[in-house]
């Protein structure tokens, strides 16, 4: 995984939210703070209890799977929103869609300017946050690393910023980061199983 290992998803604080740091954890260890790393599948196991969340994890698998399909192919995701707070509980009802920003380098077919801003016209499903929430219940983001590290500065500052927070309550809270793989079959499959047992 990009920058360091998996680590344990904390449990959710009595706000319903996910903490922006481990407590009692040295502020050394950086594997105790906000975005917690993990696999998509651990990710999945934790937070799809419900028909509705399996639903949007679905959608965030299509969505990764599109990304592939142009070429997108490494780096990682931030994963925040009512998704991985305790939404049931805090705003008595199941989310609705998940919040992403994938880090990611543009393929090498894009890597001309025009090219890449071609593709990112071209294909709302895919870059623009409104179209990608409707078909794949994600609301969602891009950040090319390819870019002046300047620019990748002040996009992970402004993410990280806006995602740390509850919008409402201004609370500060935590979130996820899964690494951008190659494919997903393991939560495909999971997916899978859980559609055939159910019918």
């Amino acid at each position: 995984m990009l920058g360091g290992t998996s680590v344990l998803i904390p449990n959710h604080t009595h706000d319903g939210v996910l903490p922006p740091f481990i407590p009692g954890a040295s502020p050394s260890d950086r594997g105790a703070v906000s975005p917690y790393r993990t696999e998509l599948a651990d990710f999945a196991e934790r937070f799809t209890g419900t028909a509705e969340r399996k639903a949007i994890l679905s959608g965030l698998v299509a969505y990764r799977r599109a990304l592939r399909a142009v070429g997108i192919t490494s780096g990682f995701q931030w994963l925040d929103g009512s998704f991985v707070e305790d939404c049931e509980a805090i705003r008595g009802r199941a989310p609705k869609d998940i919040d992403l920003i994938t880090f990611s380098f543009r393929p090498k077919a894009y890597a001309d300017t025009a090219a890449w801003r071609e593709l990112v016209h071209s294909r709302p499903d895919l870059f623009d946050p409104e179209t990608t929430k409707a078909i794949y219940k994600c609301d969602a983001y891009f950040v090319d690393l390819g870019v002046h590290p300047v620019h990748v500065v002040a996009q992970t500052r402004y993410w990280f910023g806006l995602f740390s927070h509850q919008r409402d309550t201004y609370l500060w809270k935590g979130m996820i980061e899964v690494p951008f793989t190659e494919n997903d079959n393991d939560v495909e499959s999971i997916l899978r199983q859980e559609a055939n047992d159910a019918s």
